[in-house]
């Protein structure tokens, strides 16, 4: 589905991605975590060729992502960004009609199918009554959900979210990853920066760490969701508890444990620890 080699990115001077490798097959649901400034929405960035990549390449279907056009790319994959960034006042169903555009007839006219997708999407992201609302006249947490219907519209294979729940409250918030996991059950792949760790742990099947710009351990929830893993990437005392109902691993933070300074040893072990 998705090959990265080699990867590398930079903004200025300023290295931040270095070396990544790994792949993500069809159907998987992938989080992607790490602390700020690892390089998670960089690595988004150069997976919907938003950031240009200093070295390496990306393979998306069998085929090099700088082949694609703007418009089969828009097929292909769908992102939800971490910030709306819309600021001219369209009605929220003008938003999701955005994301029809890779199948737009000429001069950019919707057709009736591409308003009953758009009207879909709606519905599932609970958002169909904004839909005459204008973007700028509803909370952010409504305004996200309109944004990631607008991604649900384009009807991609590959879904790409940087933080896309984390302006929702707590109801939303599982209502749209309980979607994401149906979507993903069908066969599309996700792949969600987040910081919301216990989230991750309970819906994703696979978790790749990022820190200081590379990937630190790659593997099933189960395997890498540890406290001695999450205590070494986030530099604080991690226990896990096991969730009541779904068995999935869960995260308690230590008060009075967090350190500016990097554990002893952590942070010292060379290559990656992939877990299979």
């Amino acid at each position: 589905m998705i090959r990265v080699e080699s990867l590398t990115a930079r903004y200025g001077e300023t290295l931040v991605l270095q070396g990544l490798n790994f792949h993500a097959a069809e159907g998987e649901l992938i989080g992607l975590l790490g602390p700020n400034g690892s390089g998670k929405t960089t690595l988004l960035h150069c997976l919907s060729r938003v950031v240009p990549l200093n070295t390496g390449k990306v393979v998306v279907l069998g085929r090099d992502l700088n082949a694609y056009s703007a418009r089969e790319l828009a097929r292909v994959e769908a992102s939800v960004p971490q910030r709306l960034e819309i600021s001219f006042p369209f009605k929220c169903i003008e938003v999701v009609l955005m994301g029809r555009y890779p199948y737009q007839r000429e001069f950019g006219t919707n057709s009736e199918d591409d308003l009953s997708k758009a009207m879909e999407a709606m519905r599932l992201t609970d958002t169909l009554d904004l839909a005459q609302r204008r973007i700028n006249e509803i909370s952010g947490g409504e305004a996200q959900r309109v944004i990631i219907a607008r991604a649900l519209a384009q009807e991609a294979a590959v879904m790409l979210l940087d933080e896309a729940t984390a302006n929702l409250d707590v109801s939303h918030k599982i209502q749209m990853f309980d979607l994401f996991a149906e979507m993903n059950q069908r066969g599309r792949t996700f792949i969600c920066a987040m910081h919301d760790l216990n989230l991750a742990a309970l819906y994703c099947q696979r978790l790749i760490f990022l820190k200081d710009g590379q990937i630190n351990i790659d593997g099933p929830t189960l395997k890498t969701f540890t406290g001695e893993s999450l205590s070494n990437i986030y530099e604080t005392e991690v226990k896990i508890i096991e969730h009541p109902d779904t068995g999935a691993p869960q995260a308690m933070f230590v008060p009075g444990k967090g350190s500016r300074q990097k554990a002893a040893g952590s942070g010292q072990q060379s290559g990656i620890n992939v877990y299979v």
